[in-house]
């Protein structure tokens, strides 16, 4: 699959989902209310984004999605 083909809004979703995560997952995070509510629907535009109807292999999509954002960030790679 080539990393190229995500669309840019699922690649910054992905990436706040991570950095939601991180946050709650912190030691003693604030306002972790928050954080859970905004996890959950980081987590919902996620599951439910268009992109995943255009590919032959949703798991594999979303494996190289996530380790794609966690290797390079929300920033596209040249």
């Amino acid at each position: 699959m080539d990393v190229t083909d995500f669309p840019d809004d699922l690649v910054q979703t992905q990436a706040a989902w991570n950095a939601t995560y991180d946050a709650l997952a912190a030691p003693r995070p604030r306002d972790t209310s928050a954080l859970r509510r905004r996890l959950m629907l980081l987590s919902v535009r996620l599951w439910w984004h268009p992109y995943w109807e255009t590919v032959p292999s949703v798991p594999a999509a979303r494996s190289e999605l996530r380790h794609f954002v966690r290797t390079h960030g929300a920033v596209r790679a040249a």
